[in-house]
C-alpha cells in the first residue's frame, strides 16, 4: 500500500499549474491545467480567444475560460491549429454549456469561431460521422474527436491531443 501512495503522490507533482485528476488506478485519469498555463500554449502556436464579456471568470456564462481544461484538449487545439490555419476559441471551461461526463465544464470541449479555413480543413480532413443527438452534423477525426458544426461556431470534444 506504500509503494502505490508513493505513485500516487508522484504523479500529482508534474508542472506548475499543471496538476493530475485520479489516482494511479484511475482508467480515465485526466491532466487539467489552469488559465494561465492554457493560454501560454495558446499563444505559443497563435490561438487566440475571445468572449462576449471579454473575461475568463469560470463561473461567468459570458467569459471565455480555460480555468480546469484538460491538457489534452489544450494540445487538440494545438495540432488543430498546426495542420490548419488561423483559429480564435469563443468557448472554454465557462458555465453556461451543456452538461455530462464529456463536457465545457469538464475541460473536454473548445468552442471555435467559424471561419472558411478552419471549416474547410475539418470538413476535407476528418469523416462526416451523422447528426449529433441535437441535430448538428459531426466530422470524427481519425484519432477521434469529434466536431460538431453548431451553426456559428465548431463545437469541439477532444478525447485526446488529437496526435500531438
Amino acid at each position: 500500500m506504500k509503494v502505490r501512495s508513493a505513485v500516487t503522490a508522484l504523479a500529482l507533482v508534474v508542472a506548475p499549474g499543471i496538476a493530475v485528476v485520479g489516482t494511479a488506478t484511475d482508467a480515465f485519469a485526466v491532466t487539467k491545467i489552469s488559465q494561465a498555463t492554457a493560454t501560454q500554449m495558446f499563444r505559443d502556436v497563435g490561438i487566440t480567444w475571445s468572449s462576449s464579456g471579454n473575461c475568463s471568470d469560470r463561473n461567468n456564462s459570458t467569459c471565455t475560460s480555460f480555468d480546469q481544461l484538460n491538457l489534452a484538449t489544450a494540445q487538440g487545439a494545438q495540432t488543430l491549429k498546426r495542420a490548419s490555419c488561423a483559429l480564435n476559441i469563443t468557448g472554454g471551461t465557462e458555465t453556461g454549456h451543456a452538461s455530462g461526463t464529456y463536457s465545457h465544464w469538464n475541460g473536454y470541449k473548445l468552442d471555435y469561431g467559424k471561419n472558411t479555413c478552419v471549416t474547410n480543413y475539418i470538413k476535407s480532413n476528418f469523416s462526416y460521422s451523422g447528426l449529433r443527438g441535437d441535430g448538428y452534423p459531426m466530422w470524427t477525426s481519425a484519432s477521434g474527436n469529434v466536431y460538431a458544426d453548431e451553426g456559428n461556431h465548431w463545437d469541439a470534444l477532444y478525447y485526446n491531443c488529437g496526435g500531438c
